[in-house]
């Protein structure tokens, strides 16, 4: 493994790390508050860590192949989470170290689960940064990387952008690596700017309109108030949001298409509609559902299109507590809690392309039991899925069921109730934040202890970035020499 590189990339993570905590700095020192010392000195020290490490060694060999690109990857999310809590941690924010980690991870991951009771407690510094961790874990800080830094542009290095980068038609097919990562970038800062305008166009806040839009781009759903997206109680605010929580979980391959004026491609796209078909449908029939419930028809429909959103692109914005709901609403919002939002965007869960590739090689299977001699083939948007994505479907299907159900067990020491439980681990793994129970939308996970904490730490960071990167640095072997 070359590990050299491995320190450089994490050198580089640290310098970008400490300049965005300067956000931050500026924000607390606008609003007259001392927490922004905590940021300066952090993210001065960050900075100068990284700068040396990038100086020291340098690597000669610039090239990564998939076992280090996948532990860079890995590696990366775990010290800008252990180094983006400091601030929490050791300004007394947050006093204990795990939560002010587990409410980071939670940030970065763009999961939105929270261990804090009193939101509207934290100064406006720790706020921003705590939204802000959402914005730069939507698109992802290696994909930045590979925009702004040359040398990691290379063919080869699609490893670290496979590692981060959500969904599993992602592949060498990709051209022009450094392009392609600055176009992706370009779009996510454009569509977070349009969400901006609106909401300040609607009469919001600038301060609440930067972390709204920082938290639904990045499909976090961290908030700035203790009732979430209730207290902007108007339509116009919860529909602009809704609209944009879809808006980032479909895939940024249609944008791109959009851009170069490729119109019938971009509509042809099999995942969107399959996507829009689903939240479509479980809007309805939540909205028929819960329409006893609302004065009337609008306030249902608006609910349930709000929630539905909010659940699929696992971004976790909630306006009300949903356990009141019927069984019936209750069970497809879990359904969609593991289905997810596109691949290829910033939203998480298995993801809607995994989906139709499964149910497609199981209605293959399904065709040569009945026509054996017949020559099948799995295709989306018109091309053949090679065999190497449908076996890599199928070994994530299986480590995803693994790591749910060992961290469903490991959860239920603590003996909650089953559905906080289960949902609590569904909604990390998935990087949704809330769950059912204990743990809905107006809940938070401050009453479990550290162990779970620590388990659902690891869901979120393994859920984040398609489990295998996390699971690499648990094998010794993999850092051994090849």
């Amino acid at each position: 493994m070359n590990k050299r590189i491995i320190v450089y990339i994490l050198g580089w993570v640290l310098i970008i790390e400490g300049a965005a905590m300067q956000i931050a700095t500026l924000t607390s020192y606008i609003f007259g508050e001392h927490e922004g010392l905590y940021f300066l000195i952090i993210g001065a020290v960050s900075a100068l860590v990284g700068f040396l490490s990038i100086k020291i060694k340098k690597p000669n060999n610039m090239v990564l192949y998939q076992k280090a690109g996948f532990a860079s990857t890995a590696l990366s999310w775990v010290l800008m989470s252990v180094v983006g809590c400091l601030p929490f941690w050791l300004s007394g924010e947050i006093p204990s170290f795990i939560d002010a980690f587990f409410e980071t991870v939670s940030g970065f991951t763009t999961t939105g689960s929270t261990v804090l009771t009193n939101i509207e407690g934290l100064s406006h510094g720790m706020l921003i940064w705590r939204s802000f961790l959402n914005w730069l874990g939507g698109m992802g800080v290696i994909v930045f990387l590979l925009a702004i830094i040359p040398k990691l542009g290379g063919q080869q290095n699609i490893y670290l952008m496979k590692a981060e980068s959500p969904g599993p038609i992602i592949g060498k097919a990709v051209p022009r690596m450094r392009s392609y990562a600055a176009l992706l970038y370009g779009i996510y800062i454009g569509l977070t700017l349009i969400e901006l305008t609106l909401l300040l166009c609607g009469g919001m806040g600038l301060f609440d309109a930067l972390n709204t839009s920082f938290a639904t781009a990045g499909t976090g759903g961290f908030g700035v108030r203790n009732t979430n997206i209730a207290a902007y109680n108007t339509y116009y605010f919860q529909t602009v949001i809704a609209v944009f929580m879809l808006l980032f979980g479909t895939n940024f391959t249609f944008y791109i298409l959009l851009l170069a004026r490729k119109f019938k491609s971009a509509f042809k796209i099999e995942e969107l509609w399959v996507y829009l078909g689903i939240t479509a449908l479980s809007v309805t029939v939540i909205a028929i559902n819960i329409s006893s419930l609302y004065p009337t028809a609008y306030d249902a429909f608006h609910q349930s299109f709000f929630y539905v959103s909010s659940i699929i692109t696992t971004t976790g914005f909630g306006i009300g507590d949903v356990n009141h709901w019927p069984e019936l609403s209750k069970a497809i919002i879990i359904i969609i809690t593991f289905i997810g939002a596109m691949a290829g965007s910033t939203g998480g869960g298995f993801k809607v392309s995994r989906l139709i590739i499964l149910c497609k090689e199981l209605k293959k299977e399904f065709s040569l039991l009945i026509h054996p001699r017949n020559v099948r083939s799995v295709k989306m948007d018109g091309k053949t899925v090679d065999h190497s994505i449908i076996r890599s479907t199928s070994m994530f299907l299986v480590a995803y069921i693994g790591i749910f159900v060992f961290s469903f067990l490991l959860i239920s020491i603590e003996n909650k109730d089953f559905l906080t439980s289960f949902t609590a681990v569904a909604a990390n793994l998935n990087n949704t934040g809330p769950g059912l129970g204990a743990v809905g939308p107006v809940g938070s996970y401050a009453d479990f202890n550290i162990f779970s904490k620590c388990v659902l730490i690891f869901d979120m960071l393994a859920g984040r970035l398609e489990l295998f990167p996390m699971l690499l640095l648990l094998f010794p072997s993999a850092w051994k020499k090849a």
